[in-house]
């Protein structure tokens, strides 16, 4: 009983580091390809674990209204990264917290309602998101590899051996490596392409000497949001599949933990998640969504307990709080950072083929839905300037890949799955009747 404190701490900080190179890796991201100074990066990645933490605590912490009251800890969504990106260099940042604002809401608005729209998505439609913002991620990388775009020694032999040092050593990690070494080998990786670069005289650590100690959450820390309504179609679309996401993330624990969950488990779930997008808005951080990385530690480790999880959100809220530590995090090269992101953009694109899996291809319907919609995100991602001509009514719903690759995807799994169902349904049923 004595170690008992000690083995919930020790437990409890396993799984912050299962989950941290994903919660930090996206803010570094995002505040980069925006071009945020030291200081706002560091504001950034520390509000972003603080808010992971309090994302967590809502989840886990069943009641009448909100948390489905599993070992679910909550993280920022990779599914958001390019289109917060995308968002932020055609409106500014503002807009991508009005849209993340509105989202959030949407998500809390629909919570009683969601289970009955799982059906307009099907794999075949979250797959196929999913592989659009994947691959529409990759440049991001490929540039940060080069040492980032716009910088004096862009592709340089130090640049691209630091990356691709930093990408080897994670896959050596993965290869000869099981378990909870495997889960945080991204984190091992930017660890160890930080201690080469530092070595080579590449790091500087000067945010870290300028970051406080302490600092308090501070509400539009980058100013009122705006509101677009493009910026809040494509935060709505990737609030809805990081749910569908987050309702197998849910049905995962709930059978690891021996435990029925009901529709108004799942309703408490989703208003979780609503609450902790709309913080995430509210405190300038990200959406948040359930993160399956941290369902594979249950299951590795077998302690089930909500405390092991309360445990987790505490340290993650304590860790937001030290601006220092945030910092640590900011002294990461761009090229070190580029070749970790091959492997989580990559791995991106792998989840989207994965889900896709799970489709019948032996329907000519799902290969067009698939065909189009990929086609479609990629070609205005490429081509943006494809609708210009177009009335502004309409480029609401093309100048973005992403919005324009989903509703491709949701409208064609309309067309060809759901209402062909309801019309052979009626047939049947007329079959029946005569």
């Amino acid at each position: 009983m004595k170690n008992q404190p000690l083995k919930l701490a020790s437990l409890g900080i396993q799984h912050v580091l299962a989950m941290y190179a994903g919660a930090v890796i996206v803010p570094l991201i995002v505040g980069g390809a925006l071009g945020l100074s030291g200081e706002q990066l560091t504001y950034l990645v520390s509000i972003d674990i603080f808010m992971c933490g309090i994302a967590t605590l809502l989840q886990v912490w069943s009641n009448r209204f909100f948390g489905i009251g599993l070992p679910v800890v909550l993280g920022c969504t990779f599914t958001a990264v390019g289109p917060m990106i995308a968002i932020g260099g055609q409106y500014g940042i503002s807009a991508i917290y009005g849209s993340i604002l509105v989202s959030g809401l949407f998500v809390i608005a629909i919570s009683k309602y969601f289970g009955k729209l799982v059906r307009f998505f099907p794999p075949v439609v979250t797959g196929s998101v999913v592989t659009i913002i994947g691959i529409t991620l990759i440049p991001v990388a490929m540039n940060n590899m080069a040492g980032g775009q716009g910088s004096a020694d862009f592709g340089s032999l130090e640049n691209l051996s630091l990356a691709f040092g930093t990408l080897v050593f994670i896959l050596f990690l993965y290869k000869f490596f099981t378990g909870f070494v495997r889960s945080v080998s991204i984190l091992l990786g930017l660890m160890a392409g930080t201690a080469v670069a530092f070595v080579l005289g590449e790091v500087d650590f000067s945010a870290v000497g300028d970051a406080s100690w302490f600092h308090m959450a501070k509400p539009f820390y980058f100013g009122m949001p705006t509101f677009e309504i493009t910026a809040i179609l494509t935060m709505i679309l990737v609030a809805m599949v990081s749910l569908v996401e987050s309702t197998g993330v849910y049905f995962a624990l709930a059978d690891i933990t021996d435990k029925k969950i009901s529709e108004e488990d799942l309703a408490r779930g989703y208003r979780a998640e609503g609450l902790a997008i709309v913080l995430g808005g509210l405190f300038n951080a990200f959406p948040y969504t359930a993160y399956s990385q941290n369902v594979g530690l249950v299951q590795l480790s077998g302690v089930k307990r909500n405390n092991v999880i309360y445990a987790t959100g505490a340290f993650l809220v304590i860790l937001g709080l030290v601006p220092k530590i945030g910092a640590l995090t900011t002294v990461i090269p761009a090229s070190v950072l580029g070749g970790a992101m091959v492997a989580m953009f990559g791995m991106v694109v792998a989840y989207g083929i994965k889900m896709l899996s799970h489709v019948n291809f032996a329907s000519q319907e799902n290969l067009l839905i698939i065909a189009c919609s990929v086609g479609m995100g990629l070609g205005v991602t490429a081509v943006p300037e494809l609708f210009a001509q177009m009335p502004s009514s309409i480029q609401i719903l093309t100048d973005n890949g992403i919005v324009a690759g989903s509703l491709t995807a949701i409208g064609l799994n309309i067309f060809f799955n759901v209402l062909s169902k309801r019309k052979l349904n009626v047939i049947m049923s007329e079959q029946k009747a005569s």
